[in-house]
């Protein structure tokens, strides 16, 4: 409505800019059942003035205005676009006031649904020098309402270059890549929100979806995957902690089976319910492997650092790090990785890369982790690490 208010008075001026009489009062009659609300009646009072016939250029320019801005009061979006548009045709109107009946137009359209439209008026917009964000960031809504995926998710990922994405845009590039059944963009756009947004769902569905694909090896990584689900705070069930103190147990790590039992026991999940008395076998059985572990620890430091292949180095240093001594144990890990001869050297990686984030050292560990490879998801595990940690 402003907008049209505007544009009526700011009509430029031409020798012959003159109204006949039969035309020009139905115009004054609709002005004022305008601005007293009563937009039938002024719609009907312009329809009259179009009636004359032979209407000059300057009356069919004033027409349409007056159109425009009654329908755009009047909340009817399909008369108001249609006027608008023969505003925009003539050549009185100025590229100034065409920048801003594109605006109008592109908001009139997306309110009546006809997303099309919507859609060419911001891009009209946008190349005419409009710069508002509000009418901008429509376009991919637009796009996307008008089921012009690819279009909606070009138009997201320009808005969002080098720049922080608000949340609702990243939804939206999710549920673009489920409609396109593109699950690599999904994951895509699932790293930026927990890089962002870094909310519980999110994290259980990224972490679900990289885990999910068939060349990852999840019986050998299942642990590396709890311990990422701990730093994460997604460990939701008490079987996510049993199941992670059991691994850890497997991979003679009981100082970080001791952690997950007094997460579990800790959140409430352990230590109640029917399973009660199950929980406090395994409690019992870690604890006495932790006593078992203290008391042959050293000897078998010694013990890894005499073998010739760094594996044992890796996986003492590692244990240290269930412990607590996170500092400790990344120079073991450093130690070990430098003697080579690895069984799987980017597993041994991935472990320094978290041992890393557990002694405080965010960029050795960012750049322990982005060095990974592998296409048996230890790679997919250190890029999800280094969202963690970031």
């Amino acid at each position: 409505m402003a907008g049209a208010t505007l544009l009526l008075s700011a009509t430029a001026s031409y020798a012959a800019d003159t109204l006949r009489p039969e035309v020009g009062k139905p115009l004054q009659e609709a002005q004022a059942d305008m601005k007293a609300r009563k937009y039938s009646s002024a719609l009907a009072d312009v329809d009259k003035a179009a009636a004359v016939g032979n209407l000059t250029e300057y009356e069919s320019y004033i027409v349409a205005q007056m159109r425009a801005a009654i329908a755009t009061a009047a909340g009817d979006e399909k008369v108001a676009v249609s006027a608008y548009e023969k505003v925009i045709a003539s050549s009185r109107t100025s590229a100034a006031q065409k920048l801003q009946i594109y605006d109008t137009i592109a908001k009139l359209a997306y309110s009546r649904r006809d997303y099309s439209t919507a859609a060419a008026y911001i891009r009209k917009y946008q190349a005419a020098g409009g710069s508002s964000a509000q009418t901008i960031d429509l376009l991919p809504q637009a796009l996307y309402l008008g089921n012009d995926l690819s279009g909606a998710k070009a138009a997201l990922n320009a808005q969002i270059q080098n720049k922080k994405p608000t949340e609702t845009q990243l939804q939206m590039l999710t549920s673009i890549a489920v409609k396109q059944k593109d699950d690599a963009g999904y994951i895509e756009a699932l790293e930026k929100l927990v890089r962002y947004y870094p909310k519980k769902d999110y994290w259980l569905d990224l972490i679900a979806r990289t885990t999910s694909k068939g060349t990852f090896a999840s019986s050998r990584l299942q642990l590396d995957v709890y311990r990422l689900k701990s730093m994460t705070g997604t460990m939701q069930k008490a079987s996510d902690y049993m199941e992670a103190a059991q691994l850890a147990l497997q991979e003679g790590l009981p100082g970080e089976a001791e952690q997950y039992v007094d997460a579990g026991y800790k959140a409430k999940l352990l230590g109640v319910g029917s399973d009660a008395a199950r929980h406090k076998r395994l409690k019992d059985l870690v604890d006495k492997k932790v006593a078992e572990d203290k008391a042959t620890m050293a000897q078998g430091d010694k013990a890894a650092a005499a073998q010739a292949s760094g594996d044992a180095l890796v996986a003492a240093g590692l244990n240290h790090v269930g412990y607590g001594e996170a500092a400790a144990g990344v120079k073991m890990m450093e130690q070990g990785i430098k003697k080579d001869s690895l069984k799987n050297p980017n597993d041994a990686k991935l472990h320094l890369g978290y041992a890393q984030i557990k002694a405080g050292d965010k960029s050795g560990a960012l750049r322990t982790l982005r060095s990974v490879g592998g296409s048996d998801g230890t790679a997919d595990l250190s890029r999800l690490f280094a969202l963690a940690a970031a």
